[in-house]
This record gives C-alpha cells, structure tokens and sequence, in this order.
C-alpha cells in the first residue's frame, strides 16, 4: 500500500472519563493505533484537544467558571500534563513525539505557514508523530486585538485539523468524537439513521445540524464545516466515534466506520491557504465591472476598487466585496491598504503617477483569487 498522508483529530470527550480526569485508557488505545498505522508505512500528524480539561483536573477546580483567563491558565497547566501522558504512551510504542502548538496568526502568515510545513514534513521524516493543539493561551478569539474588517481562520480543533491537513496536503483527515456519524437528526431521536457517505455538503444539509459537545468546543456544525473545507479542498474525511474499537485502524484499512464525506476536485495549494488557511485583515469593495471581470478570469485593478476596510500588508488575505455588500472572492494584495487607498478608481497612468513605475499593475492577481462563488 502507497504511504499515505493523514491528519487525526480527536476531541476532548474522546480521551476525558465523565468527571473530566484524562481517560488514560482511551489515550493508550488512540496511541497504539497511530502507532500501527505508522508501523505500517503511513505518517500521521496528530490534532488533540484536551489541554483546559487537564488543566482543569490539574488545578483541582471545578472548570465551571467561563472566565477565559481561567480557561487559559486551566490550558496552560494542563499542556504540559497532556503531553508528558503522550510522550509516555508513544514510547511504549518505539515512537517520539513533538508538541506544536499553532495560532490564526501562525497560520495566516505566509511565511510562518510555509515554515509550519517544513517543520512538520521534517518530524514526519525523522518518524516523528507531531502533535498539535492550538495555543489556547494567546489564541482565543476573545482576546484578540480585532481590526476594522479582520476574520480570523479557526475557532476550534476541528477546523485547525484541516487547515493543517490543506497545509501538508494530507490524503485523509479523520475526526474523532464522542458520535458515531453524521445522523439525519438528532442522535437521541430513535428515528435518527447514521449517514454512510455525503457526496455533497449542501445548505440543507448544514442548516439541519445541530449538537454540540458537553465538554469541547467543537460540535456536529463544526466537523461539518471542517469537511467542507477538506473536501472542497480534495481531501476526503471521516467523522468517526473515538471510542469504537480498532477505529483509526479499520478506517485506514478502507472499512466502512462513520460518516465518510467525499472530496471534489483538487485545490491548488496557495489557492487553499487563501480561501481557508489565512485570517481575512481587510476588505477591497469593488465595483459591478471589476466583479465581473474577476468572475470571468481577469485580475483586478485599481480602477475597479471603490473603497478599501481595514489595514493589511501586500500578500495578506483580503475580502473582495462587491456593490451590494457581499463577499464572493479573496485574494492576496500586491500593495498594502495605504498604498491602495491612494491609487483606487485610478486608471494605470494615473496609478504611476501617484505611486511610481515599480507599482504593480494590478491589485492581485487572478492567479491568487480564490472565488467564493465557484471558479468559472
């Protein structure tokens, strides 16, 4: 079998007991099966959540406060316990582990993206199983300084585990939860069936979702979205029980464990770090013209921006909005907002009168658009 490419996630409910403690057992199984997929010739990165339920027993709180200073000490008491555990049990195995722990920003930075992968595709040649978190201690989103026009990139493991996977360019993301599958209802209704496969994920299919973990941050909305991501990105994935026997190994084996969604065509790599991999820092609205020629394959320009949200650095991500308010593409400047202010509704001449001949012609190029709408 070719060496594959695989991104494993697991949720907090997965390696927790019901009083909150890590559930060791559960963490020694996970282990195990990671273990024997790379035994077997297959490179797993790992995403784990976890950190403030550890932190939490750690401190000997009851974690029922929704202080988010709290939760952050809580995460950064429990990281070093979560890994000491990990590092344990992969050792069992013959095997090293290497913590990483990752921002929106870490992500959203070009250069820091690129480096993230190096760093992981060296762990993964020295047979390396990384494990990842996000840095709940200087990520959340409640204290992060928010700009006129800034989105951030991810809220949860869920969605961190396929940006990481669209950064690698993974062959398969697996999360694991304390669900067996996307059901077509509610689980605890007893008319509620298990769904084997998704071939598409459509607006129905999202608006009927509902749930979310009792002790994570992540709930059925989440994973769906995070396959949405993948697939339209052209990575399959697998929302799977945690706690069902053999499950990394019978889904790696290609039985038929969970809910399976099935990917489209393949994303060019920066395609996906603009479209999901990068925080949005700002906003270029543009005008009906420029819309449609963008829509129609054409980069754009100064004359076609009518107004300019936020302040971003050229190679940022920025929303491209259109005249009735609507996002429909993003794309990577090649001038920063202040430079761009200056220049929009300009015609080139006037652009290198204003700025000079090294200006670039175009505000971004086509090739670095990502179309909301769908590329045509």
């Amino acid at each position: 079998m070719p060496q594959r490419l695989v991104v494993v996630k697991v949720g907090t409910s997965g390696i927790t007991t019901s009083e909150g403690k890590l559930d060791t057992k559960e963490m020694a199984k996970l282990a195990a099966q990671i273990a024997a997929a790379v035994k077997s010739g297959d490179k797993i990165v790992f995403v784990t959540s976890g950190a403030v339920a550890a932190g939490i027993a750690e401190l000997g709180t009851s974690g029922k406060t929704q202080d988010v200073v709290f939760q952050q000490a809580a995460a950064a008491a429990g990281q070093s316990v979560l890994m000491a555990k990990y590092r344990e049990l992969f050792r069992q195995h013959g095997l090293k582990v290497a913590q990483i722990l990752l921002t929106a920003e870490d992500l959203s930075n070009r250069a820091s993206y690129v480096h993230t992968c190096n760093v992981l595709g060296m762990l993964l040649k020295l047979d390396v199983v990384p494990i990842i978190n996000e840095n709940d201690v200087t990520s959340v989103d409640e204290l992060m300084p928010v700009n006129e026009g800034y989105k951030v990139n991810f809220s949860d493991n869920d969605i961190l585990s396929v940006l990481v996977a669209n950064a690698i360019g993974a062959d398969l993301v697996v999360i694991l939860s304390d669900v067996d599958g996307l059901y077509t209802s509610d689980p605890s209704n007893p008319d509620a069936v298990m769904i084997k496969t998704v071939e598409n994920i459509t607006a129905e299919l999202k608006n009927s979702l509902n749930g979310k973990s009792k002790v994570g941050r992540g709930g059925i909305q989440s994973k769906v979205k995070a396959a949405e991501i993948a697939t339209t990105s052209g990575i399959p994935l697998v929302i799977a029980n945690s706690r069902r026997e053999n499950v990394i190994v019978d889904i790696l084996a290609g039985k038929k464990v969970g809910t399976y969604f099935k990917p489209q065509t393949k994303m060019k790599a920066i395609k996906r770090w603009i479209a999901y991999g990068a925080a949005v820092k700002g906003q270029i609205y543009v005008n009906e013209g420029a819309k449609k020629a963008i829509l129609e394959g054409s980069s754009l320009l100064p004359v076609g921006v009518t107004k300019v949200v936020g302040h971003f650095k050229a190679c940022d991500v920025v929303s491209l909005v259109d005249e009735e308010g609507v996002e429909f593409a993003k794309g990577n400047p090649n001038i920063t907002s202040g430079e761009l202010n200056l220049i929009k509704g300009l015609q080139v001449t006037e652009v290198k009168k204003k700025l000079g001949s090294k200006c670039p012609k175009e505000v971004i190029e086509h090739r670095n658009i990502h179309l909301i709408e769908g590329e045509k």
